[in-house]
């Protein structure tokens, strides 16, 4: 495991591995104070972030190693037309391992492809988050006492949400789960992963009212709609307040329902919901560092090359139509895809449907 982009990098197995190192690690932190002892983090944040930034930092430094790396695509070379692989390619002549961010779909797997240190995926545009799947992970595990046989209700930005589609993509992997996506017809789940739910077989339904179906939940995933994913403004400001989970909503819902959240929170939830013992969005940010301090030292330790990030058996076609995609904001990267059996063409990338 020298790569992770997406949860399904990490099989079953690996990630009970690594919630039971984060119980570990929350168990008796001391232990491992000095576990990354002379190693290197690079944080490179091609965008803002305030919690998966703070929790990587403040992960490797509890461990004892050290942290460098930028905030902003602003204050890296990227300013002057860098690519990401070779920002990522400069940055292993420094650091042991790499933490990445970028606005772009895909940009992860365009930088892993061409470094040989570890690298983590800390969020590529409306794509994937795995180490925020790790953290939601963790909180079901030590809240509810098991990943299985739980109906789950994800709200909100279905569409840009990349910490629902890592989510959802990482819950497949267990019995018994059932999915509840509640959002307007405009914020809907991406094709592929409703493909994806559906060629596993899981139950799931879609809805556009929060009330109706809250009763229903073991979980409450809440998201808030992203602005910064949209092209027209004017459409942001119509959805952005579509659903607000209030004391009134949470009447509704089971007694031992967890509302969680991947925040920063704009106004999806009331702070009066903050009160409610069912409320578990801050116990889930302070588990993100937690794991965080695992899989560093899982990479670490792991001296197994990843294979290659581009399936061999990919074809060369036209430009990909998505455009969140990094092959749109750099030309020089191959339109490469992946057909599957029934003749669909995704893109390596970002996994969005070639439509030419």
């Amino acid at each position: 495991m020298k790569k992770l982009i997406s949860p399904l990098d990490l099989t079953t197995g690996e990630i009970d591995q690594l919630l039971a190192l984060s119980d570990q690690i929350i168990a008796d932190p001391a232990a491992f104070a000095h576990k990354c002892d002379g190693k290197i983090l690079a944080t490179l944040f091609f965008e803002p972030s305030t919690r998966t930034r703070l929790s990587f930092e403040s992960a490797m430094l509890r461990l004892g190693g050290k942290v460098l790396g930028f905030s902003s695509a602003n204050s890296s070379s990227a300013a002057k037309g860098e690519t990401v692989s070779d920002t990522a390619r400069m940055s292993e002549c420094y650091a042991d391992i790499i933490a990445m961010r970028h606005p772009k779909e895909g940009a992860a797997t365009a930088a892993a492809a061409k470094i040989r240190c570890p690298l983590i995926n800390a969020g590529d545009g409306g794509h994937q988050h795995p180490t925020q799947t790790l953290t939601d992970l963790l909180t079901i595990h030590r809240l509810k006492g098991r990943l299985d046989h739980l109906t789950i209700g994800l709200c909100g930005d279905l569409k840009f949400g990349r910490t629902v589609h890592s989510l959802i993509r990482a819950m497949m992997r267990y019995e018994g789960i059932r999915f509840v996506l509640v959002s307007p017809k405009e914020l809907a789940i991406p094709d592929y992963i409703r493909e994806d739910i559906i060629a596993a077989g899981y139950p799931f339904q879609e809805v556009e009212s929060l009330e109706d179906a809250i009763g229903e939940m073991d979980i409450l995933y809440m998201t808030r709609v992203q602005g910064e994913r949209f092209a027209d403004q004017a459409e942001f400001l119509r959805l952005r307040d579509h659903y607000i989970l209030d004391a009134a909503k949470m009447e509704r819902a089971k007694p031992d329902m967890i509302v969680m959240h991947p925040l920063p929170r704009v106004n999806e939830i009331a702070t009066e919901v903050d009160d409610d013992p069912r409320a578990a969005y801050f116990q889930q940010a302070n588990f993100g560092r937690f794991v965080r301090m695992a899989l560093i030292l899982k990479m670490l330790e792991d001296d197994e090359e990843t294979g290659s990030l581009i399936p061999a058996d990919a074809v060369e076609l036209g430009d990909c139509q998505n455009p969140h995609c990094i092959t749109q904001a750099e030309p020089s990267l191959p339109r490469l895809y992946t057909r599957s059996e029934k003749g669909v063409c995704r893109c390596v990338y970002c996994e969005h449907e070639y439509q030419g």
